[in-house]
């Protein structure tokens, strides 16, 4: 395959040039053009974002590089049922905004272990933020860095280690100078470029193709169905219905980067509406992730590997003059990934290790420098492990991001749902539950991915059930140990009156479910 970069003419390099300015100097406007508040950190972005701030960062956050290789990759290889993993969603983020969010916003709290240490405990919140500090130097930073860093090497034929460094120091500008504020302002701008970058892929592969009615009849029906049959090898009904939901509470409702945007919102109604603003912007993710994998299998139909359909469409399709977009979206979706991972990990550990253990009588001025400090070790970090990464062949490692992340996901669903909805779980059942039950299931990950590999021992279900099934057990333990407790402690949280969803958000909220049942029922 031809490298992007033998393609590049004067006027790429000029794009990504224009872009780069703008892109710093919207940050530096958001860190420095107007006077902070004295007590304002680099985390919260003052509590001054806007609903559409909101979306677009939480989008921004999600949208990562590996998303624009998988759904391509699956979209050339099995069709639209990716779709289920973003519109799907939109259930969880109902979850987070109506029930989730209220309760954030009233604890007045900057981190999910913060939450939770109100609730149960200092113990809690050890554990838990030492658990989100892992998973997000793993699961966010280490494996986003890998794929940004692949996508680049791909595309633009320079080493991994190179561009892995490039891209995480530049994402790193933005969190250590205006933390959560210049992180959301940048990816505003980025997303929108998102779309319309992805927008012109989507239309330049189904004209090629001959039109939408040709591709349409030039693929199997198959590929425009969200339901797979439950004998389905790839993505049966059952493990999208019961297990995608495990996976999908803990992402978008507990986990640090996703939330703190909502955190940081003036208010309870704007937070709820950016929620629903980016279950919005998800249902664009079929035609401008996917469909252009199914316009690839057309096209290109002899690919020798799916994972090849994104940049195939990018080095075909795209005219000279234009390259230029594509490093400029490829910069723009690792900026936000990584950005937003990079100051979720400085606000946990700042706010829940470095001021409640090491210096609890910080000045606004330590916090905020030891904020930059675990911003640059976390870059640290996230380069030596995607180099790592990269180091291990002959290994499916998209696969397995996928499958790991449904094995960190049943101890943080299983505590945060038990916290909300039931009010008898108590300090014990939450600690065991986040220690030990994490034990068990990354166990049980370990055995399914390495020890006894699903590829070679068909006795296991599919990863989404298995995450299902250790869900279940650790809901049934967690109860148990709350009902038997000799010296049961719950709640030490006052019951308050949690403030109701406005007129505007319910229309919203209205309005966004219809749609997503009308498009279940044209696609399923």
């Amino acid at each position: 395959m031809n490298h992007l970069i033998s393609k590049l003419q004067p006027i790429d390099y000029a794009i990504v040039v224009v872009y780069l300015v703008i892109l710093l100097m919207i940050g530096y406007r958001a860190s420095f053009g107007k006077k902070k508040k004295k007590d304002e950190t680099l985390f919260l972005a003052g509590k001054s974002l806007n609903w559409y701030s909101i979306g677009f960062n939480m989008w921004g956050t999600n949208v990562g590089p590996s998303m624009l290789l998988a759904f391509a990759s699956i979209g050339y290889a099995t069709g639209i049922v990716a779709g289920n993993f973003e519109w799907y969603a939109f259930v969880f983020l109902m979850l987070l905004a109506m029930v989730f969010a209220p309760r954030y916003l009233a604890s007045n709290v900057t981190t999910m272990p913060e939450f939770m240490g109100q609730r149960y405990g200092e113990g809690t919140r050890n554990i838990l933020a030492w658990y989100a500090l892992i998973k997000m130097l793993i699961s966010w930073l280490s494996l986003g860095l890998f794929a940004g860093g692949f996508l680049v090497r791909q595309i633009l034929g320079i080493p991994m280690w190179q561009s892995v460094i490039v891209l995480v120091l530049f994402a790193a500008l933005f969190a250590m100078a205006g933390g959560l504020k210049a992180i959301a302002r940048v990816n505003v701008f980025q997303m929108i470029l998102l779309i319309i970058v992805s927008c012109i892929l989507c239309v330049l592969g189904v004209q090629k193709v001959g039109g939408l009615a040709a591709l349409f009849t030039k693929t199997p029906a198959s590929y425009w169905s969200l339901i797979k049959p439950a004998s389905d090898p790839g993505y049966p009904w059952p493990a999208i219905l019961l297990g995608y939901p495990v996976s999908a509470v803990a992402f978008f409702c507990t986990d640090q980067a996703m939330v703190q945007s909502v955190l940081g919102a003036r208010n309870l109604e704007q937070g709820q509406l950016g929620v629903s603003f980016i279950g919005w912007l998800k249902i664009l993710s079929i035609p401008l992730f996917i469909i252009p994998g199914i316009a690839c299998s057309v096209l290109y139909p002899q690919l020798a590997s799916p994972d090849e359909a994104y940049m195939t469409m990018v080095t075909n399709l795209f005219p000279a003059g234009l390259n230029g977009l594509v490093i400029v979206v490829l910069i723009a979706v690792l900026v936000g990934t990584i950005g937003s991972s990079l100051n979720a990990l400085s606000t946990v550990f700042t706010t829940d290790i470095y001021v409640k253990k090491i210096n609890p009588g910080a000045t606004n001025r330590q916090i905020i420098k030891t904020g930059r400090l675990t911003v640059l070790a976390g870059c640290g970090f996230a380069i030596l492990m995607a180099i790592a990464i990269d180091s291990i062949k002959g290994l499916n490692l998209f696969d397995v991001f996928q499958a790991v992340l449904g094995f960190i996901a049943p101890p943080l669903s299983a505590v945060f749902l038990l916290a909300v909805f039931w009010k008898r779980t108590t300090r014990r059942a939450v600690s065991f539950t986040l220690s030990w039950g994490s034990a068990i299931s990354l166990g049980i990950g370990i055995v399914y991915l390495w020890v006894l590999p699903a590829k070679e021992y068909s006795f296991w279900p599919h990863y989404l059930l298995l995450s299902f099934f250790i869900f279940l057990l650790l809901v049934v333990i967690a109860v148990l140990i709350s009902v038997t407790d000799p010296h049961p402690v719950r709640t030490a949280v006052a019951t308050q009156e949690l403030a109701k969803p406005s007129r505007k958000v319910k229309l919203v909220w209205g309005a966004l479910c219809t749609v997503m049942i009308v498009l279940y029922l044209i696609f399923g």
